[in-house]
């Protein structure tokens, strides 16, 4: 550390800067509050309301990955364990006290309902399930995996593998998760009759609230000392064991906390969508979240939620038109950026001609291996 030079005076953003991240979050937020109910049907503010399901994920993406530099393939996993936590409450709930989901009913469960169900009565237990049951299971798979050292492709491949298990599951277990058709047919969120547009519009706002408190927490934890951390340990992971750390744990705080957020927005999916299958929760999802955040930049907190945002809308409207085309032009779209574009669009700004040539701001200083 530079001797006289406290480290507040070395990292200390310009006036100019600590504005900008204030003004383009109150941005997003009327951009979601105001403009886009004021301008968009009841079926196109559903849709926004999975885009920001899918920029939720991103958000965790973006720590785990963009920060972190795990490259994390596996995120349906934690999204359909979120998912499926809500969808088994709003079934009983819409059933009634002591009766059992429909789908059980057509099945013909003669066991009556399965016991792992029966936590999922209460609303309370659902909420906490929610988003601990992920970061429990995640918790576990990283204490084993980060502690001998798997990282890279084969952490990846290990994390993409269990979300293909956890699919596999869903759908031999017919009579107790839908099998293949998932869970459908809602009625009630909470207290609100899902059939009813204003009561959807609620659901959107909810999650359009859920995305920016994360976002600002998840932007806390990048300017706070873990998030220097974080980086150090993405950048020089021997040189942090070195100085006294222990690389594991920090790596499994986000991952953790990815996880956490991935089941959240499965949990905000369902009641946007009417809908959970195991299609959704499998190897092709999580490699369209890993898509989304890759294009818009993952190292960007606001890149990656873009990102995501622009490539369900992109696939929404392309697929509309070219439904046979659509995986297509997802695919040259992202070869191009991962070509031209390694930090994403979010990077886009230094090909202009006055940045061309200046050196990037560094993502944080990573104090930890100057001190």
């Amino acid at each position: 550390m530079t001797p006289g030079i406290p480290p507040a005076s070395r990292t200390a953003p310009p006036a100019a800067a600590r504005w900008r991240a204030p003004a383009g979050y109150a941005l997003a937020a009327a951009a979601l509050f105001l403009l886009a109910p004021a301008v968009l049907s009841d079926f196109r503010l559903g849709q926004l309301s999975r885009y920001l399901c899918f920029a939720i994920v991103a958000v965790g993406i973006s720590l785990a990955w963009g920060r972190g530099g795990m490259l994390v393939l596996g995120q349906g996993l934690f999204f359909g364990l979120g998912g499926y936590a809500m969808a088994m409450h709003l079934k009983l709930a819409d059933a009634g006290p002591g009766q059992l989901p429909d789908f059980m009913v057509l099945f013909g469960a003669s066991g009556g309902l399965p016991w792992w169900w029966e936590p999922f009565r209460s609303p309370v237990v659902t909420l906490l399930a929610v988003p601990l049951l992920p970061m429990v299971l995640a918790a576990l798979i990283g204490f084993l995996v980060f502690r001998r050292g798997v990282r890279g492709a084969y952490f990846a491949i290990l994390s993409q593998a269990l979300a293909a298990a956890f699919a596999i599951l869903l759908t031999g277990a017919q009579a107790a998760t839908g099998g293949s058709n998932g869970l459908t047919n809602f009625q009630g969120f909470f207290g609100l009759a899902l059939w009813d547009p204003a009561n959807r519009r609620v659901v959107y706002f909810l999650t359009a609230a859920v995305l920016l408190a994360l976002m600002l927490l998840t932007r806390q934890l990048f300017r706070s000392r873990y998030g220097e951390l974080l980086v150090a340990v993405r950048d020089a992971e021997e040189r942090v064991r070195f100085l006294g750390y222990d690389p594991a744990r920090v790596k499994l705080a986000a991952y953790v906390a990815a996880a956490g957020m991935a089941g959240i927005a499965g949990a905000l999916f369902v009641p946007a969508m009417g809908i959970i299958s195991p299609e959704m929760v499998g190897i092709v999802p999580s490699v369209e979240f890993l898509i989304g955040a890759a294009i818009g930049g993952r190292a960007s907190l606001a890149g990656a939620v873009l990102g995501a945002v622009a490539v369900c809308a992109a696939q929404t409207t392309l697929s509309e038109s070219f439904p046979a085309a659509w995986t297509y032009f997802q695919a040259g779209l992202f070869i191009a950026v991962i070509a031209f574009l390694p930090g994403g669009l979010a990077s886009a700004g230094r090909l202009l001609p006055w940045r061309r040539g200046k050196k990037p701001e560094p993502a944080t200083e990573g104090a930890v291996l100057t001190a």
